[in-house]
């Protein structure tokens, strides 16, 4: 019996951090026991808003790779491939495009969201505003079942389902429409104690920062504003020092100890930071040496995406034959 397929990207727009570790790659590498699991670089989806300098666009998708398998994803488990080695994506965008209303697009959640906090960024293009839709295509082109998300995501899941469902009314049960697979852990809060964990707002710890410039960058985390003295009680529910140490600390005893210390006014933040900073670097230091093991060897890595490009895009072009025979503009 064949595995239900689970589809997934991300966008190579910089160095990997934790929030992607926590928010993605955590929850990416136990599905690949149980699902038939296709993971891809979203190259053509950095262009959305990165496309006034694509410089970095090739390297950071090697690292982005390299930091995946550093966490533990398989490539033996595992599909990985380029989105635009799979030109694919973007034919099924386009037959979505001609289908779903432009007002579906324009209220999608982060459509909005991301306007206001990217002001640096020209965000006014098409392909912005249709971004949801070529994710739409990204998964349906692979008869995706489930799609990896938080529960903060699912709204956004909606328009691939709604665009799915509109595109098999016009043309008969084409397309698979895709259900979420709610993830675990959430949004990981930055550095600042920004709600988010983000590269264009610099608040983050890279998983190939070192271990001096994790502790540096630690030692520098939001606590709790009020606290100017260590005798003085301190908050940990939403203390972004404490979000981290549920998160990356294994001893469970510690953490509730500096929690219960924490509010009594008995531990001062160096101490809470410090043992933050080692916990974090004892849980990078084997993703950080097997990321640097396969960045050394760059043809391997190229390869490997080959490869996998190749397996996607066997079965998208079977899926566009289907499309174009159900829409009746299959000549042969």
């Amino acid at each position: 019996m064949s595995r239900a397929r689970v589809v997934s990207g991300m966008r190579p727009t910089g160095r990997l951090h934790l929030g992607h570790l926590v928010g993605a790659l955590g929850n990416w590498v136990p599905l690949q026991d149980k699902y038939d699991c296709f993971y891809f670089v979203a190259d053509w989806h950095a262009l959305t808003s990165d496309f006034a300098d694509t410089s970095q666009l090739t390297s950071y998708t090697y690292e982005n790779v390299a930091d995946w398998i550093g966490a533990g994803l398989d490539p033996e488990k595992s599909t990985f491939f380029v989105q635009s080695l799979v030109p694919e994506h973007a034919e099924l965008y386009l037959l979505l495009s001609m289908v779903v209303p432009v007002p579906w697009l324009e209220r999608v959640p982060t459509y909005k969201e991301q306007q206001e906090n990217l002001k640096d960024k020209d965000l006014s293009s098409i392909g912005f505003l249709g971004y949801p839709l070529l994710q739409a295509a990204d998964v349906a082109i692979y008869d995706g079942r489930f799609v990896p998300v938080g529960e903060d995501q699912v709204a956004h899941l909606e328009l691939a389902r709604e665009a799915v469902r509109r595109f098999n009314n016009f043309f008969g049960e084409v397309l698979v429409e895709p259900q979420p697979l709610l993830t675990g852990f959430g949004r990981l809060p930055g550095l600042d104690g920004d709600k988010k964990m983000s590269k264009s707002l610099g608040n983050t710890i890279h998983l190939a920062d070192s271990a001096d410039e994790v502790k540096k960058k630690v030692m520098r985390m939001y606590t709790d504003p009020r606290r100017i003295r260590a005798d003085i009680p301190g908050t940990v529910e939403g203390n972004p020092v404490f979000i981290y140490h549920k998160a990356f600390n294994p001893n469970v005893a510690e953490v509730e100890d500096l929690e219960t210390r924490y509010r009594a006014g008995k531990v001062g933040d160096v101490e809470v930071k410090t043992k933050l900073a080692n916990a974090l670097n004892a849980h990078l230091e084997p993703i950080r040496e097997r990321r640097a093991a396969l960045l050394a060897q760059p043809d391997r890595l190229k390869e490997m995406l080959f490869e996998g490009s190749k397996r996607a895009r066997t079965i998208a072009t079977g899926t566009m034959a289907r499309v174009r025979d159900a829409m009746k503009i299959s000549y042969r």
